[in-house]
């Protein structure tokens, strides 16, 4: 069986990074599994694959938007010489969806639903622009609670294939990651260490953490990893409110696993996810995770993480404040975060998916 991984590119995100991660473990799985990509853009997920040369990498353009309906007929050469296209994110969704619709298909095509909501949903035009879209796909995955519920009531009764896969990450690899001495991140045994991984986007909600700076003592400090387009305005934030001397913009890290094993908390302050790899991420690294009780959030964290209501200052400090004060529930928060971890591997996600591409 020949697979065919499609998605808009590898810039670093949680869906790509499932992509790729997923990849690796069919690879070693004994499927064949390759990527391809709507536009090539410099990633630390294609250093990755570097080293599993069994896996090819192909895309379409360097430059061009990847919302280009050409990429429609080159998509239908590639998808040919494969058993399963498997798709992700918009627009890949409706390229694929088209080229299915026009060429022949002799291959099993699949779609994974990553978000619990999006502008589309807004619109009637594009609701039905959806349904029909949708309709080309063999089987569509839901990778959380949240997401299953929102992606049936926005397409209606009439899907009976979807199916829900939770998401999962390579717990070896967060496992046996080391933590940085404390000194090299600039820690003294007086801080305490607080890290969100996340793109900077409205719904990420950094900004919210930035400004808990001013409510919590001056040795808490705070790690951001990832980028984006608000990038510079959480850095104009934390010089504005004069706590950037405890604010650190680490950008796009190689080393999430041995940053998170380094830090005392992880913390994920979201408006809305689908399933958030960085909270399982979060829940597996062995320090107690919080993350903002909002859908794709709650199922995954609630009884085993904290959670604190979305964007409340005195529901987030509290709760932060309670696991600094208290050893003992520190300690257990954090066991239980890590056995909560394991119901999210990705040996178990990728041989779900086996059984459905290989679905009669």
């Amino acid at each position: 069986m020949k697979v065919l991984q499609v998605i808009n590119s590898l810039i670093a995100g949680g869906a790509e990074k499932l992509l790729v991660d997923a990849t690796i473990a069919h690879s070693n799985m004994g499927i064949e599994t390759d990527i391809l990509l709507l536009r090539n853009v410099d990633s630390p997920f294609i250093n990755k694959l570097e080293n599993h040369p069994k896996i090819k990498v192909f895309w379409l353009s360097e430059n061009s938007s990847v919302y280009n309906p050409a990429h429609i007929f080159k998509l239908m050469k590639y998808f040919a010489n494969y058993d399963v296209v498997h798709v992700h994110l918009f627009p890949c969704l409706y390229w694929a969806g088209i080229a299915a619709m026009l060429g022949k298909k002799n291959y099993r095509l699949v779609y994974t639903e990553h978000n619990t909501t999006n502008r589309r949903r807004e619109s009637k035009f594009f609701k039905l622009l959806d349904r029909f879209i949708y309709k080309r796909y063999d089987d569509i995955v839901s990778i959380s609670d949240s997401v299953d519920e929102s992606l049936k009531n926005h397409l209606g009764k009439s899907f009976k294939n979807i199916t829900k896969i939770y998401n999962g990450i390579d717990l070896k690899e967060i496992n046996s990651a080391l933590p940085y001495p404390r000194a090299e991140m600039n820690l003294s045994s007086e801080n305490v260490a607080l890290i969100q991984v996340s793109s900077f986007t409205p719904q990420k909600n950094q900004d919210f953490l930035i400004k808990s700076l001013k409510h919590l003592p001056d040795h808490v400090v705070l790690f951001l990893v990832g980028d984006g387009t608000l990038r510079k305005t959480s850095e104009e934030l934390a010089s504005h409110l004069e706590v950037d001397q405890r604010v650190h913009f680490l950008g796009i890290r190689k080393d999430v696993p041995r940053l998170l094993k380094t830090m005392d908390y992880v913390i994920l302050s979201s408006h809305f996810e689908g399933l958030s790899l960085s909270s399982v991420e979060g829940l597996a690294s062995g320090k107690p995770f919080l993350a903002s009780d909002v859908p794709g959030l709650t199922e995954v964290v609630q009884g085993a993480g904290i959670l604190f209501e979305d964007d409340n200052m005195e529901s987030f400090t509290r709760q932060l404040l309670r696991l600094i004060d208290n050893h003992d529930y520190r300690e257990s928060t954090a066991k239980m975060c890590e056995e909560r971890a394991q119901k999210y591997d990705i040996l178990t996600m990728c041989r779900k998916y086996q059984s459905l591409y290989q679905k009669n």
